[in-house]
């Protein structure tokens, strides 16, 4: 990369408490007149030219991803620094029979923007925003060594969102486009090319893990079952029967081959291609009834004007989850957008529930797992809502 150029800003905006705090971004109109290009090293000031932090500048509403309020460059050095104290922490937190996880998560390992899964002996590398572009070599070459000592051999590049996005080899052996993982025991073929996110939903591991330890026994239905993780897992844990939806073709037979993979009876497991919505009500119209309903869409408010929306919707689902809910059955409900707060979505459930005429208890609560660290000044990190509830009348 070309060397990038370094401005100094004034901070406009009684922010100073707020960054020192650990939030890593600062908007375009909280500062002076900002002439620069993404990828510049920003460094913000007081009105007395003293310094509080420094960051990339991003093109957009965020004019500064910062990564220190500490004086120092930023550079290799900071990066690889970074780079390694995350690698400790997942040595530290990823559990045994493991080896997909999340090595970097962006602004919650202080890299804002930069975020690497790894997928056993590969790892897939996503950076966002334009600044991330821009140093995406430097971020290579600090993140190949950690790779290696962790025994990966290749690291395929991701940019780019929704019908943009591109794939590319940027460094190592050549990825194959789908690996088989392993997560706490259950199997996992993961497509790197095609597959969602990084690859797969990493991030839903604690309820993958709680949904096999209770559904020995249990009706289960999986709706956006996406490659079938929850289902397998349901299948593992010993459930009677496991219906696995989603309107993808393409998921329904990567949730076939993950049932299989796990070594399952295929007589247990009926996967459905259609529409969540429909099936429901058709469902309801039908008298079946599910022991455990695991709820988990794609994100319905991907910005802030969509929230209204999304709680419409995360409302309607849950009421005909609750319909078809037998006697002291369990929803699992789940959330992956920033912009809906845990408190919005459990009152969203209140109401569905109140609608279907049922009354839930509350069992478990969770976020995203230790290898998704969030920064506590930074809530808008916190993105992942799951919540396990109990039909209780």
């Amino acid at each position: 990369m070309a060397s990038p150029a370094h401005v100094k800003v004034q901070l406009r905006k009684p922010l100073r408490r707020t960054i020192r705090r650990g939030h890593p971004w600062i908007f375009r109109d909280a500062l002076a007149r900002l002439a620069c290009t993404p990828g510049d090293v920003i460094t913000i000031v007081d009105e007395r030219d003293r310094f509080i932090a420094r960051g990339w500048a991003e093109e957009g509403p965020i004019a500064v991803r910062l990564l220190t309020t500490v004086n120092e460059p930023i550079d290799k050095d900071l990066l690889r620094g970074r780079i390694e104290a995350a690698a400790t922490l997942r040595t530290r937190v990823v559990p045994p029979q493991t080896d997909t996880y999340r090595l970097l998560h962006g602004e919650g390992d202080r890299l804002p923007g930069v975020v690497c899964d790894v997928y056993g002996s590969y790892a897939t590398l996503k950076l966002d925003g334009t600044a991330t572009l821009v140093w995406r070599d430097a971020i290579v070459s600090a993140l190949i060594p950690t790779l290696q000592a962790r025994g990966v051999e290749g690291l395929m590049l991701r940019t780019g969102r929704r019908g943009q996005k591109k794939v590319s080899q940027v460094w190592g052996q050549p990825c194959p486009q789908k690996v088989v993982v392993s997560e706490q025991g259950l199997q996992l073929s993961v497509d790197l090319v095609h597959g969602q996110k990084t690859g797969m939903f990493v991030d839903h591991r604690t309820a993958r893990r709680v949904t096999r330890k209770i559904s020995a026994g249990l009706r289960v239905l999986d709706l956006y079952s996406y490659i079938g993780g929850f289902s397998a897992s349901a299948g593992l844990g010993g459930a009677s029967s496991v219906v696995t939806v989603d309107i993808s073709a393409g998921a329904i037979e990567a949730a076939g081959e993950t049932w299989a993979l796990n070594g399952l009876d295929p007589a247990g497991h009926t996967p459905v291609v259609a529409d969540v919505p429909k099936f429901l009500t058709a469902q309801q119209e039908a008298g079946a009834q599910f022991d455990l309903i695991i709820a988990d869409p794609p994100s319905f408010a991907p910005n802030h004007a969509a929230k209204s929306g999304a709680l419409k919707a995360y409302g309607k689902l849950h009421q005909a989850c609750c319909r078809l809910l037998a006697p002291r059955g369990y929803l699992l409900a789940a959330s992956c957008s920033s912009h809906v707060t845990r408190d919005d979505f459990e009152m969203c459930l209140i109401e569905a529930a109140d609608k279907a005429r049922r009354n839930l208890q509350v069992l478990d609560r969770w976020g995203a797992p230790p290898d998704h660290p969030r920064l506590l000044g930074f809530p808008e990190g916190d993105y992942l809502k799951s919540v396990l509830t109990r039909a209780v009348d």
